[in-house]
């Protein structure tokens, strides 16, 4: 019997849960971080999943002190789908959120770090000694928040507020922006009218404004509970950017059509005088069936495009032709004019200026695969100095490195590298959480 890919190679799940101390490190761990560097991705506890985007979520971290790797854990987070078999929906069609697999990303505000999956609301989990990366259990803002919550909230790097949508499957509304103050109060929750459940993966945060994307992979009833993903492209349904000004939240959506294409993560978007401006990974299509079912394998690119808030037009640009994924800036930069984003590419990490198109690029060599790198400030200067942090296995070994490179110097030698006691799976998203 052939494994599916999802479920071999570095994408097949780990089976034991680890902590280690005293990390060998090949180089020098800069003395500024100190911190832990998190990251999600799914890992099945039976060691089965119908797809990858399905597996129990597992957080892989690594506390950084002033120029030492103290530790390593990895854990699965204990939602109620991992301890008691939860489904979503109950024998009577109910929904439950607090089931799920939390496996996409982990973040951190107002003090809280919380584990991320689309379909259902976030896990709250604990950085405290030695019970750092154990399950506290599911957040929903008090019980404020009655959607699901996207895995891509965007956290205003002025204003501390959290900005985050959740989108429904079998149940309108289809799409609800939320908002959350820098203190983790639920303040603003509006639905947005869309006509279908598409797949709304991730959004764009500007200083002004916020803009949501409607494309066209909506959700298919008949593909529900077949094992895989119940979504499918859909000719018919269009392709459009909506624009919603911060300062009147329960006001107006403007909708511009774009050319149809699929986005699963956004670069950055800012604000340019009348125009606004956004960085995504844009697919040609996602998840076309053919007459047998099949789907056609696509590559995302790096776009940008420019929404004209006067002519009500859209331009479109692509910035590079090669296949990329996992887009990342400085997160002080949120909203804002960036000039550098980083990609993942391959056995490759990238540096994009935005504004000159010139590219560098770190090759980590024959047989080592990186995932997402977060980026690690060295200052307080916003796009300024600092580092990139990823996840890197090496296929020789069969075992996997954190990777530290100074992200000004991209295809230097790295300026550390800890050697991890075991594997760390592909997986999806994270984040480098310095102490304060």
């Amino acid at each position: 019997m052939t494994t599916a890919p999802h479920l071999a190679g570095n994408y097949a799940p780990v089976t034991e849960e680890l902590t280690a101390t005293d990390l060998p490190v090949t180089g020098q761990v800069p003395a500024a971080l100190t911190g832990w560097y998190l990251r999600n991705g799914p890992n099945p506890q039976d060691a089965a999943s119908g797809h990858w985007f399905f597996g129990d979520g597992m957080i892989h971290g690594v506390r950084l002190e002033a120029g030492r790797a103290v530790s390593y854990r990895n854990r699965w987070i204990r939602t109620r789908t991992f301890t008691d078999g939860a489904s979503l929906r109950d024998e009577r069609g109910n929904l439950d959120l607090t089931a799920g697999s939390a496996n996409t990303h982990v973040i951190r505000h107002a003090g809280r770090t919380l584990a991320l999956v689309e379909s259902s609301y976030p896990y709250e989990l604990t950085l405290a000694g030695e019970h750092a990366l154990d399950t506290v259990g599911p957040h929903d803002f008090g019980g404020r928040l009655t959607t699901a919550m996207t895995a891509h909230p965007k956290t205003c790097p002025t204003t501390g507020e959290l900005h985050f949508f959740g989108y429904g499957m079998a149940d309108e509304p289809y799409l609800t922006y939320h908002r959350a103050d820098a203190d983790g109060n639920l303040v603003i929750s509006r639905a947005v009218e869309v006509p279908a459940a598409t797949m709304a993966h991730d959004f764009n945060l500007t200083a002004a404004h916020v803009v949501f994307m409607d494309l066209p992979v909506v959700f298919d009833r008949a593909l529900a509970g077949s094992g895989t993903m119940p979504y499918r492209w859909d000719d018919g349904h269009g392709a459009r950017l909506g624009v919603l000004r911060r300062d009147d939240p329960h006001g107006l959506v403007r909708w511009f059509p774009v050319d149809p294409c699929y986005v699963f993560h956004t670069l950055n978007a800012h604000d340019d005088g009348d125009r606004i401006v956004l960085h995504v990974m844009r697919y040609p299509e996602l998840w076309r069936r053919d007459e047998h079912g099949a789907t056609a394998k696509t590559d995302a690119t790096l776009w940008r495009w420019t929404i004209d808030l006067r002519t009500g037009t859209v331009r479109e640009e692509q910035l590079d032709d090669r296949p990329a994924e996992f887009p990342r800036v400085d997160d002080r930069l949120t909203g804002l004019p960036a000039r550098h984003g980083h990609t993942t590419a391959g056995g490759t990490l990238r540096r994009h200026d935005l504004r000159t198109g010139r590219v560098s690029t770190h090759d980590f060599g024959p047989g080592r695969t990186p995932g997402e790198a977060a980026f690690a400030p060295a200052d307080e200067v916003a796009g300024g100095a600092g580092w990139l942090l990823t996840y890197v296995h090496d296929a020789a070994t069969d075992r996997s490195d954190l990777v530290i490179l100074d992200a000004d110097d991209l295809a230097a030698p790295p300026v550390a590298t800890v050697h991890l006691p075991g594997r760390v799976p592909q997986g999806f998203h994270g984040n480098w959480l310095a102490d304060h």
